[in-house]
C-alpha cells in the first residue's frame, strides 16, 4: 500500500512540484494550498507525513504543527517543514514546535525525497 503524504504549500509552482516528485516515487498524495485547510485534510486523510509550508495565508506553519501535535490521532505523525524562513534561529523555532526535520526553500529534488523518505521509513 502506498505511504500517504499531506502537502500543505501555498505556492501552486512548489505544491505541484511536491506532488509530482512524490507521486513519481509511488506516494499517494493530498494537495492542500490552505493552512485552515490542512488539519481537516489531515484528520480525514490519515497521511504517512505532512510537509509543511511554514509561511501561509491565514494561520502560520508553525502554529498548525503544533495544532498536528495536539490532535491524538495526527500527534506522531512525522512533519516535514519546508520554508524560505532560513535566518538564524529560524530551525530551532520550527523544530521547537514540533517539525522532525526542516529544509530551505529552494529545495533541491535529492535532498527533498531523502528527507521525505527518512521520516515515512521511520514510522
Amino acid at each position: 500500500m502506498a505511504k500517504r503524504v499531506l502537502v500543505v504549500e501555498d505556492n501552486d509552482l512548489n505544491r505541484k512540484l511536491f506532488c509530482d516528485v512524490l507521486k513519481a516515487s509511488g506516494f499517494e498524495v493530498e494537495p492542500v494550498s490552505d493552512g485552515e485547510q490542512a488539519l481537516d485534510a489531515a484528520r480525514s486523510f490519515s497521511p504517512n507525513m505532512i510537509i509543511m509550508d511554514i509561511q501561509l495565508p491565514h494561520i502560520s506553519g508553525l502554529d498548525l504543527i503544533t495544532q498536528i501535535r495536539n490532535e491524538p490521532t495526527l500527534a506522531s505523525t512525522p512533519v516535514l517543514a519546508v520554508t524560505a524562513y532560513a535566518g538564524k534561529g529560524d530551525e530551532e523555532r520550527i523544530r521547537e514546535a514540533g517539525a522532525d526535520n526542516y529544509l530551505a526553500k529552494p529545495v533541491s529534488i535529492g535532498p527533498f525525497m531523502a528527507a521525505v523518505r527518512a521520516l515515512v521509513d521511520g514510522d
